[in-house]
């Protein structure tokens, strides 16, 4: 647990139960105090596995029932929010299933972090895109198998995730936090320098500048593994989105999965904590309830995906430069 300020990840979440336990192993062992899931509307049994994990002490699990017209992430937000009021928690990390926080710095742990960048009330996160590493069916984790990224993050398409002082906003997006309630809030990057503060109170919602200062991913930085696998990415379009956007964003050629698909090079960085993660993963399997409901979460997956991945739906849901990939 971190001994530099109480923080907490906060993410929102609807059918991730492939990922989730390899999720919350990890990010415990880099030391978050706590961890919040907001669920919603789940069909796969995830929302069962996270109920297994909160009563085990591992999560905290909010059932999110979405208002109409709500974004899911949205409204996810704030119910982290007035769950985490009454705690002694400081920071929040806001980041998705498919996102894991990589730390350079020291011990590559929280405090790590925040004994470097916590000076200020915002912490730019940016992305490091990592792709399929070439698997087109799920091989059973993230950390193990997905090692291939972009060579370095590029500052024409990275976007930031954020870690904060959640008191002194007023909500947070999906990349950064919203409504400063104080003048002068300060920004940094994960090495400790200053940034432009002005993305805040602007629309721009996704980018902190000075490119330069911002972008130090070895320091720290958030691995996005948003092509896990070409199936596990299909699969997306079932899910949506949890900005409850309907577009062709997960569609195999299409220019998401082009940016997002990054395999020029291999990346271990994260490896650095593997045996403690899978020591921690082993540790919640051995609770029956959770092994249990993990593994109903895969066979639900199994099994829809076999019912919804057909040859005419993979060719539907593919731009025409990847109709013709082979299974």
């Amino acid at each position: 647990m971190s001994n530099y300020a109480n923080a907490a990840l906060v993410a929102c979440m609807r059918n991730e139960g492939l990922f989730i336990v390899e999720w919350v192993a990890y990010h415990r062992v880099i030391g978050f105090d706590r961890i919040v899931i907001c669920s919603n509307d789940c069909t796969d049994g995830s929302d069962t596995l996270l109920d297994r994990l909160a009563q085990f002490g591992a999560i905290d699990h909010l059932r999110n029932t979405v208002p109409p017209e709500t974004a899911p992430q949205d409204s996810g937000m704030r119910a982290a929010f007035a769950h985490l009021d009454p705690t002694d928690i400081e920071w929040i990390a806001h980041i998705d299933a498919d996102e894991f926080l990589n730390i350079g710095l020291g011990d590559g742990h929280i405090s790590d972090l925040l004994a470097r960048a916590g000076g200020g009330d915002v912490i730019a996160l940016p992305w490091w895109a990592f792709g399929d590493s070439g698997h087109k069916h799920w091989p059973g984790s993230v950390l193990e198998h997905f090692t291939y990224a972009e060579e370095h993050p590029i500052p024409e398409r990275c976007k930031f995730k954020s870690m904060f002082r959640f008191r002194d906003f007023e909500h947070a997006s999906d990349h950064r936090p919203i409504g400063p309630k104080k003048d002068n809030t300060k920004v940094r990057s994960v090495e400790g320098k200053g940034l432009n503060a002005t993305i805040l109170n602007t629309p721009e919602r996704s980018k902190y500048r000075p490119f330069d200062r911002s972008i130090q991913p070895q320091a720290a930085c958030v691995n996005h593994y948003a092509v896990p696998s070409r199936d596990v990415f299909l699969m997306k379009n079932d899910r949506g989105d949890g900005q409850a956007t309907r577009s062709d964003k997960y569609m195999l050629g299409s220019r998401w999965h082009q940016i997002a698909n990054q395999n020029t090079r291999q990346n271990l960085s994260i490896q650095r904590h593997l045996g403690a993660v899978q020591n921690e993963m082993a540790r919640l399997r051995a609770q029956p309830d959770i092994n249990a409901a993990e593994t109903r979460c895969k066979a639900w997956l199994t099994a829809r995906s076999a019912a919804l991945l057909t040859p005419e739906q993979i060719r539907k849901w593919s731009k025409p430069q990847a109709r013709d990939t082979p299974a």
